[in-house]
């Protein structure tokens, strides 16, 4: 039946996917370069300009910094980019960031939940602001060699680390049979790494880098190698339980290239087979990629980044299916940031002399301002706007997901009188001057009609006690609506404070015919416990006329209540109430 119980959500609604596009190639573009323009003003001014990665440090700092800067800001680009798919404004929380809460520490576990419920409330602003956030920081740490590049690390450090802990829920570390294959320790861990690293001064950098990393990379793929080979996690046993099996079989289903699914495949067939055979080749691969890590620091060994960089792209494909399909990926999962932290490392670019421009300085220093300036505007707007979104009040993204958008009318409202809650006979409308706010409650349900009484309750609190507002509940089960049916819904679902709340009711045949007159479907059998009934809200002005059918389906969540509160508040002071 329309509007009752019907509460999931096309991650690609229509309505969202318009919504989230505007936002993010209209609206944050216009602010990107006010924002990139004043920054411009003020660094020509400044003769900055003309000093932008020309500082001795930055042109003279290690090849391997550069090529870290270079390669995770590239990652940052893709992940970015990856952030503008259509499903990530009602999927990224729900689908993504709620499972990795599960099984978290408490603390974390409530963090995780605000995160969600905040990124519910606020879907287009924060999928657009998070995606040209990671977009901006790419490009500051592509093109900033000097002290900008500095801070552009810090700021991709801090940023990486936010979305580890919260996003990732710690990288997994809590996640049940979490390994090294399928994303521990979280691809953001790495980023926060080398935003350290990039945040350093190059001098220490050329120091301490690469010894540092082999030693801290060759414990953690020992740590790895533990962790793979515990019996909970599932990949010593064949058939279709087997870890690798299952996920490959999950992965395959993913609409992508046919012959990366197919490779998927393939390696869940073998797995499926050999069983704890595969698992012995990734712990002989995790054992000796460690091993060499760790000797290579004193004997200036080659050959273990190139086991990391091989293995690590080999599974890329084969165990973590590249993770940029699904329409929900956010990065490109662990291994890639591995391989590049590891190869970084290496003795040959630590040896390696600093890498020569091939562009004129003139032009490196001009155009890398330029560039810098709207990334850092694109840094900036979007913290600002995530920011605000925190104390803003919630967005209407997730009402139109659910029940798309109000509408308007303007016809006479069927007129009818029966009793409240008083037990005193209310007429519609008849207050003069007051907008009514109409709905239809089954006072024995227990699935729609609470949450319908919830937004009613937080409707009424968004305007003062004397707004001009009267809200209007029909009783909607021909066999519970006496009085005291009534009452008893209205003290055990929080309206009893509510002003100028009238839950009316009557004979089944005076009821019915209120049904009748606004289209209300009610669907009831006598051994039935509560009713069936379509679920929508009348908006009628102080003239007698409906202005507003609202199709009100609520989703069982805080956010979803909001989003149906400033819809119908946004449309309750359209028509005149304050």
């Amino acid at each position: 039946m329309p509007g009752m119980s019907q509460h999931s959500i096309d991650l690609t609604n229509p309505f969202v996917v318009a919504l989230f596009r505007h936002a993010s190639f209209v609206t944050m573009l216009v602010w990107l370069g006010a924002v990139a323009l004043a920054l411009l003003i003020v660094v020509a001014s400044t003769r900055w300009i003309l000093r932008f990665n020309l500082s001795a440090a930055g042109r003279t700092a290690p090849r391997s910094r550069t090529y870290l800067r270079w390669g995770f800001g590239t990652l940052w680009l893709v992940d970015g980019i990856l952030q503008f798919q259509a499903s990530m404004p009602l999927g990224l929380a729900n689908n993504v960031v709620a499972p990795m809460s599960i099984g978290t520490p408490s603390p974390l576990h409530s963090l995780m939940g605000y995160a969600v419920t905040m990124w519910n409330s606020h879907p287009i602003a924060f999928a657009s602001s998070v995606a040209w956030l990671q977009i901006g920081l790419g490009l500051l740490l592509l093109v900033a060699n000097g002290t900008t590049g500095r801070v552009a690390g810090a700021a991709s450090a801090l940023w990486a680390a936010i979305v580890w802990l919260v996003g990732n829920g710690a990288g997994g570390l809590f996640v049940h049979g979490a390994t090294i294959l399928f994303g521990w320790p979280g691809a953001s861990l790495f980023y926060v790494y080398a935003g350290v690293w990039l945040a350093l001064d190059p001098e220490r950098f050329r120091r301490s880098f690469s010894s540092v990393t082999r030693r801290s990379l060759a414990v953690l793929l020992a740590v790895g190698a533990v962790v793979q080979s515990l019996p909970v996690t599932g990949f010593w046993h064949g058939g279709p339980t087997n870890a690798l099996a299952k996920m490959a079989t999950y992965m395959s289903a993913i609409d992508q290239p046919r012959w990366l699914a197919g490779s998927v495949r393939t390696i869940g067939s073998v797995a499926a087979r050999m069983g704890g055979g595969v698992n012995v080749i990734v712990l002989l691969w995790l054992l000796i990629a460690a091993v060499g890590l760790w000797g290579s620091v004193t004997a200036s060994w080659r050959w273990p980044v190139y086991v990391v960089v091989v293995g690590g792209v080999v599974l890329w494909f084969l165990a973590q299916d590249t993770s940029l399909f699904g329409g929900l990926a956010t990065d490109v999962n662990s291994m890639p940031p591995l391989v590049l932290t590891a190869w970084c490392a290496s003795p040959t670019l630590r040896a390696a002399a600093t890498r020569r421009g091939l562009l004129p300085r003139e032009m490196v220093s001009s155009t890398g301002s330029v560039i810098a300036a709207y990334a850092a505007a694109m840094v900036l707007v979007s913290s600002v706007a995530m920011g605000w979104a925190t104390v803003a009040g919630a967005e209407t993204t997730l009402y139109l997901a659910q029940n798309g958008p109000a509408t308007a009318v303007n016809s006479p409202a069927k007129p009818f009188t029966l009793v409240d809650q008083f037990g005193q006979r209310y007429t519609l409308g008849e207050h003069p001057g007051r907008v009514t706010l109409l709905t239809f409650l089954d006072p024995h349900c227990w699935t729609d009609c609470p949450l319908l009484a919830s937004q009613i309750a937080h409707v009424r609190q968004e305007f003062p006690a004397s707004a001009k507002l009267d809200i209007v509940a029909v009783a909607a089960d021909p066999y519970h609506e006496s009085l005291s049916d009534i009452r008893h819904f209205i003290d055990t679902r929080g309206l009893r404070g509510v002003s100028n709340f009238y839950f009316v009711t009557g004979i089944r045949t005076q009821t019915s015919a209120v049904w009748r007159n606004y289209g209300i479907s009610v669907v009831m059998k006598p051994t039935d416990q509560m009713s069936v009934h379509s679920d929508f809200m009348f908006i009628i002005a102080p003239n007698g006329n409906m202005h507003w059918i609202v199709p009100d389906n609520p989703l069982s969540s805080s956010a979803g209540t909001s989003s149906a509160v400033a819809e119908l508040g946004g449309l309750l002071r359209y028509e005149g109430v304050r």
